[in-house]
């Protein structure tokens, strides 16, 4: 997984709330078992409407997408979280996040910020106004940055900002004691398996 530092970019102004795992990527695609070539498919349903955001070509190579309350809930598929990071997007901004979906974002390197809704609504209106605008989100420093003088704190626990900045997957963090894994295997008795050549 790739480490996380800083994200800076245009905005994808997403301005709905109980945006569910389902409207992300629907059920019907979760039958492939690659982990890519899910963006395609992102919000499906909502791009029929020629109107919608994704549609517009002003927010094409978006690096961050900012949504309303209660971002990715409905069912836990790490599905919606590969095609939301398939179409670009490196940071999620909202003021609340489904904590399945927040913790699946975590495991793959997507990094989700909460702010209070008066930040999220002016993100929100700022990127609809220009879409080129850039906005910095910041993980050492935990601060979003947007236009001169505009920059707000937010928090992320220690654990998922360690892993974020370190690019640790579940089998990166398996692999950093890795030297004790090996020794452990090798004072095995020779009856029992081992996880070695």
């Amino acid at each position: 997984m790739k480490a996380v530092s800083t994200v800076t970019g245009k905005a994808i102004p997403l301005n709905r709330v109980n945006v569910d795992t389902d409207q992300i990527i629907p059920a019907r695609y979760l039958k492939r078992i690659e982990r890519t070539g899910y963006g395609e498919f992102a919000f499906e349903a909502w791009r029929q409407d020629p109107d919608f955001v994704l549609n517009d070509p002003a927010y094409e190579g978006s690096k961050l997408l900012i949504s309303q309350h209660n971002f990715g809930s409905g069912s836990s598929r790490e599905h919606a979280v590969w095609a939301v990071e398939d179409l670009g997007v490196e940071a999620l901004i909202a003021p609340s996040f489904a904590d399945i979906f927040k913790n699946n974002c975590m495991k793959v390197g997507l990094l989700t910020v909460e702010l209070p809704q008066e930040d999220v609504d002016y993100l929100m209106a700022r990127s609809e106004e220009l879409p080129d605008a850039q906005i910095e989100v910041d993980l050492a420093a935990q601060t979003v940055r947007a236009g001169e003088g505009w920059e707000r704190h937010f928090e992320v626990s220690p654990f998922a900002r360690w892993r974020l900045m370190n690019g640790l997957d579940d089998i990166g963090m398996t692999l950093e004691y890795e030297a004790d894994i090996d020794a452990f295997e090798t004072e095995r008795p020779d009856l029992l398996p081992t996880t070695s050549d």
